[in-house]
């Protein structure tokens, strides 16, 4: 069986959000800890979780062995930059690396698993889940592609890799739509959980009042 590392991506800027996003109470984990569990309880030979300025606040709640915490100080410069960091923490020994966005908390291990399978078939390519016609995330690129995946620069993701090499991809169909949604925005974490998400969006408008007040001042 091939061997596949995942690269965990969990050091973006939350823009659209306006707040970690990453950090939102998922039940009673975070978004990014439903994704890492997913990841764990999946046929992925380790996990590299990428972070920002992060890792000291959630460090002491990732001791497992197949976990690597590695820290982007270049997040700024885009999601290429997560992606390159965590390709140098990767198993060198891995045959493919499985690229995990941090705010998809509805992905399931059995597609995960199915993914991974679906590698071992495909012979040195590029495997994409698709949910209804529509390509989502994960994506897991052969080793050979490790390369084009260190050149990437700015915001850009495997996609591009994936649209040049588009006759070495395997389009694969899975009955879950966590490989198509994520969350980008309040409205959709508050369609998830009203109360919680009302009151933390609350508890940020206050704080951002008391700083344009202090700037006033």
């Amino acid at each position: 069986m091939l061997n596949v590392s995942a690269i965990l991506l969990g050091a973006g800027e939350s823009k659209r959000m306006g707040r970690d996003k990453l950090s939102l109470p998922w039940g009673k984990k975070t978004i990014l800890e439903r994704c890492l569990k997913t990841l764990l309880r999946s046929r992925v030979k380790e996990v590299v979780i990428v972070l920002n300025d992060r890792k000291k606040e959630i460090n002491h709640r990732l001791g497992k062995k197949k976990i690597k915490v590695v820290v982007n100080p270049d997040y700024k410069r885009g999601m290429s930059t997560s992606i390159r960091y965590g390709m140098k923490a990767i198993d060198p020994k891995s045959d493919g690396i499985l690229i995990a966005l941090g705010d998809q908390p509805f992905i399931k291990t059995r597609t995960i698993n199915a993914l991974i399978g679906a590698f071992g078939r495909a012979e040195g390519k590029i495997v994409v889940p698709s949910f209804r016609g529509r390509r989502g995330h994960p994506v897991i690129f052969h080793r050979k592609y490790e390369e084009e995946l260190l050149r990437l620069r700015g915001d850009a993701g495997g996609k591009t890799i994936v649209m040049k090499h588009s006759e070495d991809v395997r389009i694969i169909p899975v009955k879950s739509e966590g490989v198509i949604r994520d969350i980008d925005t309040w409205e959709d974490y508050l369609s998830l959980f009203p109360s919680t998400g009302a009151c933390l969006r609350e508890a940020a408008s206050a704080k951002a009042g008391e700083g344009m007040k202090g700037r006033g001042n």
